[in-house]
């Protein structure tokens, strides 16, 4: 497969709308983490589509005023559209106040529920997950027990959020390397930081 100008255009746009932004804690450039997502879509087998997708997945969810999910659709397509949309994180429920928003524990597992039935954006969450678990784990061997402190959830609610999404990928029939280096670096970080195995 030749990745085409819609790629290189998708990897600009993307650059442009996040690149005065960091991930968590650090000085690192967060399209690094784009990239990073991309790089494990395409060594996964994934189109062009998805590589897109991948580029684009965090950007509605961050900069809401810099672009949509319907931009997304009219200028990459609604297969491109669809998988970001099932990538990006639940608005606030307004009936909670717009202070508040859902808590943490509920939003995500409104993510997941929303993920799980959308199988065309399978591969893109599942290298982002991949992308940010290595991270943690990178991180935590550097910084130990500090590293939680640059999340709204700490290490117990983390460890939870990332084994419900081995449970939910394995659940929903995803496998292959991705999927197995995955699993074993959750189980990783729960080792580590819980000084524990798991099985």
């Amino acid at each position: 497969m030749n990745l085409s100008m819609r790629f290189e255009q998708a990897c600009l746009w993307a650059m442009s709308i996040h690149r005065n932004d960091f991930r968590k804690g650090t000085t690192i450039p967060y399209v690094s983490h784009l990239f990073g997502t991309c790089a494990l879509v395409l060594a996964d087998g994934g189109d062009e589509d998805e590589a897109i997708a991948a580029m684009l997945h965090d950007s509605v969810e961050d900069h809401p005023e810099a672009i949509s999910i319907g931009q997304i659709a009219a200028t990459y397509g609604v297969n491109v559209a669809e998988i970001v949309s099932a990538c990006t994180a639940p608005e606030e429920d307004p009936f909670m106040g717009t202070d508040s928003g859902m808590p943490w524990r509920i939003k995500k597992a409104v993510y997941m529920k929303r993920l799980r039935a959308s199988p065309h954006a399978y591969r893109v969450a599942l290298a982002d997950k991949l992308d940010n678990a290595r991270a943690i784990l990178a991180d935590y061997r550097a910084l130990g027990e500090m590293v939680w402190e640059r999340f709204s959830a700490g290490r117990d609610d983390q460890f939870w959020y990332y084994e419900q999404l081995v449970e939910m990928f394995r659940g929903c029939g995803v496998a292959g390397r991705m999927m197995d280096e995955f699993q074993r670096v959750v189980r990783a970080i729960h080792d580590e930081a819980f000084g524990e195995k798991v099985t």
